[in-house]
């Protein structure tokens, strides 16, 4: 069953109770191998799970049992695969996945409708499923390091993201609807194959303040002569002025325009 990481004393009973009491169950760096039945067992008791850095390759079925979970972290483990009834949580607000084998999505994801954080970073995915932009709640999307050549148009449903990560893919193009986002802050796209994004972007995105797309074929010039440019340069140097004025350290980056030269 894996390690408890528990401290001398602490018998399965007392982990127990101290689990339906709290809602909480962290077994961080345990080496897990599979999600441990008692935990399974406690079922509506459980908020949050957090079995980062193990060696969990299934999440089992038996995980819709866990009705009211909230979190979900299996950050850094072997999961290749969702269950098709992930959908069942329906009260999960956060779900992080970083640094699995996952190579794809199930359309099921879409029934996650309060999702507010999705991490999967550090996969293998090809491609997201078109019923993402079901998840009308969602705040942050992390996809960065996996293997996406594009987004689905149905991306642009998303009307709470704030936040887009994408570095470290191979994406070609950006739909249109990515400007229907008009809650969008940070936009990175990082290493990538964009040699254009659409035209509208800065000018119907009016909430961003952070465009990264460095390692892209695409040039300044081709960024600055965009519609709605200077309005976004405004945002970004108010942006790095209150973190100045509040102390709030900047990265080596600095003022990064996040395009390069």
């Amino acid at each position: 069953m894996g390690c408890f990481c528990s401290k001398a004393g602490d018998s399965k009973a007392s982990r127990i109770s101290r689990w339906r009491s709290t809602g909480i169950v962290a077994l961080r760096d345990c080496k897990l191998k599979t999600f441990p039945s008692e935990v399974l067992d406690l079922e509506k008791s459980v908020r949050t799970i957090d079995f980062t850095h193990n060696k969990i390759v299934d999440i089992p079925t038996e995980v819709c049992k866990l009705t009211n979970i909230q979190r979900l972290v299996l950050s850094q483990n072997l999961v290749e695969r969702l269950p098709l009834n992930i959908g069942k949580l329906q009260s999960l607000k956060v779900l992080m996945l970083d640094g699995n084998r996952i190579t794809s999505l199930p359309d099921e994801l879409g029934l996650l409708v309060r999702l507010e954080k999705l991490s999967v970073s550090g996969n293998l995915l090809t491609c997201l499923p078109e019923t993402i932009g079901s998840l009308r709640n969602l705040l942050l999307l992390n996809v960065s390091d996996n293997k996406l050549k594009s987004f689905p148009e149905s991306i642009g449903s998303c009307y709470s993201l704030e936040e887009l990560q994408a570095n470290g893919n191979s994406i070609e193009e950006l739909p249109t609807s990515v400007c229907n986002l008009v809650h969008l802050k940070s936009l990175c796209l990082d290493h990538n194959s964009l040699a254009q994004i659409p035209l509208n972007l800065l000018k119907d995105c009016k909430a961003l303040q952070t465009i990264s797309l460095h390692d892209n074929p695409l040039s300044m010039d081709q960024f600055q002569q965009m519609e709605g440019y200077q309005e976004f340069e405004a945002r970004r140097k108010k942006k790095f002025d209150k973190q100045i004025d509040s102390n709030v350290m900047i990265s080596s980056k600095g003022l990064d325009e996040g395009v390069d030269l």
